[in-house]
């Protein structure tokens, strides 16, 4: 599957924004879905993830509550809606998909990524 990540850009503190990954090739249901991210200077690490179904969703504990992924099996793509964001939020996003339909936190648990989408949040 190939992944491609947009909707990145710059954006006010408390303000929203909705990245979207559009994916193709093999069946988009065959995959869990996770979003990434990478600050300048730190490791990546889990934003969130959603099932096959969409009926399964996990959050890191700093976006919990302001962030909400989501998926559209028929239009084979992945969805974050960023809410309330805050200036440490600002990194690179990356999509990722899994070769199994549960879905993990661990970057090594994802097979497929796409090439990152930056978000940038001015205090």
């Amino acid at each position: 599957v190939q992944l491609q990540a947009s909707g990145g850009g710059l954006v006010q503190a408390e303000g929203s924004l909705r990245l979207s990954c559009a994916a193709s090739g093999r069946a988009f249901s065959d995959y869990a879905m996770g979003w990434f991210r990478q600050a300048p200077g730190k490791e990546r690490e889990f934003v969130a993830a959603i099932s096959w179904s969409g009926v399964t969703t996990i959050y890191a504990d700093s976006v919990k509550g302001r962030f909400t992924i989501s998926r559209d099996n028929a239009k084979n793509t992945l969805y974050l809606q960023m809410n309330k964001l805050k200036p440490e939020d600002t990194a690179v996003y990356y999509c990722a998909a899994r070769t199994n339909v549960v879905p993990r936190r661990g970057e090594y648990e994802y097979h497929y990524w796409g090439q990152g989408t930056l978000v940038t949040v001015s205090s």
